[in-house]
């Protein structure tokens, strides 16, 4: 059967395109899981609307979760996954005990046997990316221990630019340390997220609106991942950042605004091909709306699942992908 053809407008085709590409002109590679790949490097970026203006004047925005359609992407993982790294936990037993199973295999004493690490207790997958957005610098002993006040909080100097200094373009969360990666169970495949503030070309961070209020500004993502798992790491990979950044725009009074994904090596696991021709087939369907139930400003921390509210998601049904370790 040949793929249907999806509408060329909807944001997902960038995702379906990429893959249809990779499919047909992917180089066959060797990679470090022995399952082999389709690869091709430095694909055109993909960018996804946050938001949608208001249709009439005094309503806020509509916040938009880019959530791929073609199949069902398990949210609640990526929703944990998202928290357990805001909170700086680097073991993956936490979010194995709420049944997000993504880290199991990487912190299994198999694995960590396998490279090196087999002082570490089972689960303790060193200074990955929590560690790194909120002690980067610090010395990793185990995942027990209390960090607090070590190393640099990069997340919270990225609220604090946010925040006061908008126009800054130093406004970086990096999870790649060269000093740390033989410490880590996995090196960082999204290393790299850049924020920018955008405002109306007729206004600034201190002009008032027709209401008296500050002009809010747009805050943007860019992200650069340096491994690409398309079939099972990217669609989860767009939610996260397009929610980090919903977040961060919730806690810094901004607005949402666009997430753009820059890919290094972007493949295909060979054992997903059948399953990615199968989601080619489908066509996409409108994305969510995203509702935050936090008040604005506030801390970047202590959110829960609960904050988090997905209305008309009506996903394609889920198309199963063996994970690679």
């Amino acid at each position: 059967m040949a793929p249907a053809t999806p509408p060329s407008d909807h944001e997902e085709c960038q995702y379906l395109n990429l893959i249809s590409h990779i499919l047909a002109n992917g180089e066959h590679r060797p990679d470090r899981t022995g399952t082999g790949t389709y690869s091709i490097f430095a694909p055109q970026p993909l960018r996804f609307s946050l938001s949608r203006a208001p249709t009439r004047p005094g309503e806020h925005p509509t916040l938009i979760l880019p959530l791929l359609t073609t199949k069902r992407v398990f949210l609640r993982a990526v929703i944990a996954e998202l928290l357990w790294f805001i909170s700086g936990n680097t073991s993956s037993l936490p979010l194995s005990a709420q049944g997000v199973k993504i880290w199991d295999g990487n912190g299994s004493r198999e694995y960590l046997d396998s490279v090196g690490l087999s002082h570490r207790e089972v689960g303790d997958l060193g200074p990955v990316y929590g560690f790194q957005w909120r002690h980067f610098g610090a010395e990793y002993i185990d995942a027990n221990t209390d960090y607090s006040g070590q190393g640099v909080d990069q997340l919270q100097e990225v609220i604090d630019k946010l925040r006061n200094h908008p126009y800054d373009r130093r406004i970086f969360l990096s999870a790649w340390n060269p000093a740390d990666l033989k410490k880590m169970a996995l090196p960082p495949c999204h290393m790299l997220a850049q924020f920018y503030v955008s405002f109306p070309r007729s206004s600034t961070p201190s002009t008032n609106g027709a209401d008296g209020e500050k002009t809010k500004g747009l805050l943007h993502c860019q992200l650069y991942q340096r491994s690409c798992d398309m079939g099972l790491g990217v669609p989860f990979n767009i939610a996260s950042y397009a929610l980090l950044t919903h977040m961060l725009a919730h806690v810094c009074e901004l607005t949402p605004g666009t997430f753009t994904h820059t890919m290094g090596d972007a493949h295909v696991y060979l054992d997903h091909v059948d399953a990615l021709r199968t989601q080619l087939e489908r066509e996409p369907r409108d994305f969510p709306v995203l509702e935050l139930n936090r008040d604005a400003g506030g801390s970047i921390d202590g959110w829960q699942v609960e904050d988090f509210e997905i209305k008309g998601y009506n996903p394609h049904k889920g198309i199963s992908m063996k994970m690679s370790v």
